[in-house]
C-alpha cells in the first residue's frame, strides 16, 4: 500500500454530506476541513436528495437518534444507492438497547454501505445482537489488544462479510479489513478516548478518503485514514502531554491539518493480521 490519499482528497476538494450527531457535529465538520475535503452538514429532509446526489461521500451517525432521523438515513441511503455515493455508518450504541441495535440493522440492510465505523462493542452488536456496548463506550471485555486481536479481528471480518463493505474498529489497536484482508493499526493515544467526538471525527475522515477511492480501493483508504487519526493524537499527545486535554483537542486538530502523505507513510503502524 502507498500513501498519496491526503494529497488526492485536497486535489479534489470532495464535499461530504453528513447526516450526524447533534453532540460531536463541529468536530466532525472541522475533521472533514482538517483534511482538505467540504463538509455540508444538511439534514432536512427536502434538501437531503439534493446534497447527497451532490456529494462525493456520505457519513450517517446515529449518536442522537429518532425515528423521524431514520426516514432521513433511509432516504440519504436510497439517494446514495442510486447515484453510487460510497456511505460511511457509524453504529454509534449499538448493542446498548435493542431498539438503537434492530434500527442499526434494518438500516444496514436497506442500501449497501463502503464502511462501517465503530468500537469493538458497537461492531460486535452488528453480529450477535444486544451485545455489552456501555452508552456509547466499548465494554472492557472488547479491549482489542495482543491476545484478542487475531479473535476480534474475525468479527470485523464476519461483519464485513454480511454487509459486504469495510470495517474499521476501532480500539487499543485499531483493526481495519473487508471480508479477505485485515490490518492492524497500532498508532493511537489514550486521550483520544478521553475527548469526546474523535469516533465521530475519525468516521467523518473515513468519508473524506472514501471519496477519492474506487469500490477496489476502500479497504486501502479506509487503512490510511485510521491511521491518520492515530498519528495525529500521537503527535498532538506529544505537544500537550503536560498541558492538559483541551490543548490537546486543540492539537489533534493542527495535527490532521498539517498533516502530509510522507509524514502519513512515515508513521503509520500496520501490518496485516493473520487468520
Amino acid at each position: 500500500m502507498t500513501s498519496n490519499w491526503i494529497s488526492r482528497i485536497r486535489a479534489a476538494k470532495p464535499l461530504i454530506e453528513c447526516l450526524t450527531n447533534d453532540v460531536t457535529i463541529t468536530d466532525v465538520a472541522n475533521t472533514i476541513l482538517d483534511v482538505g475535503a467540504s463538509p455540508v452538514m444538511g439534514v432536512a429532509e427536502a434538501e437531503i436528495p439534493g446534497l447527497v446526489k451532490a456529494a462525493s461521500a456520505v457519513v450517517i451517525n446515529i449518536g442522537t437518534f429518532s425515528a423521524e432521523l431514520e426516514e432521513r438515513y433511509l432516504l440519504a441511503l436510497k439517494v446514495a444507492h442510486e447515484f453510487g455515493k460510497p456511505v460511511v455508518f457509524d453504529p454509534v450504541g449499538a448493542g446498548a438497547t435493542d431498539y438503537r441495535t434492530d434500527i442499526t440493522k434494518n438500516l444496514l440492510q436497506a442500501h449497501p454501505i463502503a464502511i462501517i465505523r465503530g468500537n469493538a462493542s458497537e461492531i460486535k452488536a452488528l453480529l450477535k445482537g444486544r451485545g455489552s456496548t456501555v452508552g456509547v463506550e466499548a465494554a472492557d471485555d472488547d479491549v482489542i489488544n495482543d491476545n484478542t486481536l487475531v479473535a476480534q479481528a474475525e468479527i470485523a471480518r464476519n461483519v464485513a462479510k454480511t454487509y459486504r463493505c469495510v470495517v474499521s474498529m476501532s480500539g487499543q489497536i485499531d483493526v481495519i479489513c473487508d471480508s479477505c484482508n485485515a490490518y492492524a493499526c497500532r498508532n493511537g493515544v489514550p486521550w483520544l478516548c478521553s475527548v469526546t467526538g474523535t469516533g465521530c471525527s475519525l468516521t467523518g475522515l473515513l468519508a473524506a478518503f472514501a471519496a477519492v477511492a474506487t469500490r477496489q480501493e476502500l479497504l486501502e483508504a479506509a487503512t490510511f485514514g485510521t491511521a491518520m487519526m492515530g498519528v495525529a493524537g500521537e503527535l498532538a499527545f506529544n505537544r500537550t502531554a503536560n498541558l492538559g486535554l483541551g490543548s490537546f483537542h486543540v492539537a489533534l486538530h493542527d495535527e490532521l491539518s498539517m498533516m502530509t502523505d510522507l509524514r502519513l507513510e512515515q508513521l503509520a503502524k500496520l501490518q496485516p493480521i493473520q487468520a
